[in-house]
């Protein structure tokens, strides 16, 4: 492994990491990076008021009633604004895809379950519970043999 940091005043700030595949040191790397700039958390609304989220307290990003929904760790509901396409571009890549409305943080899926019809249900901590469609599975099912 090599290693090569370069000082330069003048030069826009970026971190570039060459990797023959993810893992635990380039998933601590993004964390790490992603943490100093700033840029580990979202700000949602709570009713009336503003506040920030941090994404390791996210379970998932969800659309509900044309609105894009963070249900926290906590149980709680908070509306974001953007678009899932929008959020998922900021998001760190412990957070996958499931299905076309729903951005999960793995991290936060206590188990799968099959269902009656032949699809795959994922279960949060929270106690949220979403389909897995066909076409996310084959992504999911490779990130967990990893």
């Amino acid at each position: 492994m090599k290693f090569r940091l370069i000082v330069d005043p003048t030069a826009e700030e970026s971190v570039v990491v060459t990797a023959r595949r993810p893992s635990a040191l380039t998933q601590s790397i993004e964390d790490l990076v992603l943490s100093d700039a700033g840029e580990d958390r979202i700000a949602v609304r709570d009713g009336d008021g503003l506040l920030w989220l941090a994404f390791r307290e996210i379970e998932c990003l969800t659309v509900s009633e044309r609105r894009v929904v963070a249900l926290a760790e906590n149980g709680k509901r908070y509306r974001v604004s953007g678009s899932l396409a929008e959020l998922e571009g900021r998001l760190p890549s412990y957070f996958l895809r499931i299905n076309k409305s729903t951005i999960a943080n793995e991290y936060a899926i206590l188990r799968f379950s099959a269902t009656f019809h032949g699809g795959i249900d994922a279960h949060f901590r929270c106690g949220y519970k979403d389909y897995i469609s066909r076409r996310c599975y084959a992504e999911i099912k490779r990130r967990l043999r990893e």
